[in-house]
């Protein structure tokens, strides 16, 4: 019931255990979110029902989905403002490293 909200909790507390500065906590949230949105585009095209039924029993969709899940409201609301933050952040660190890199 509850295992989609600890496969996330699991991988942020990987994330603060193994980083250890901000942006490296806003990248491994990001990629967290993208694996999920990942596995299930793909779960989409897997053929094995046993594998479709892992991903749905194990991963969630995304981490607002996971926040929809489990909260309403009024909290619901700031914590999908306070994900809308930390993936602008992610996407401002993203556009940062891509036009540093970039060599015309």
């Amino acid at each position: 019931m509850y295992i989609d909200l600890i496969v996330l909790i699991a991988f942020i507390v990987f994330v603060l255990i193994y980083s250890k500065r901000f942006q490296t906590y806003i990248f491994g949230f990001g990629m967290i979110d993208i694996i999920f949105r990942i596995l299930n585009i793909i779960k989409g095209y897997i053929p094995s029902k046993k594998i479709v039924s892992l991903i749905n029993s194990y991963i969630p969709s995304s981490v607002p989905g996971v926040i929809r899940n489990y909260t309403s409201g009024v909290f619901e609301t700031v914590l999908i403002f306070v994900y809308v933050v930390i993936m602008a952040i992610f996407l401002y660190y993203v556009i940062r490293i891509f036009i540093k890199r970039k060599k015309f």
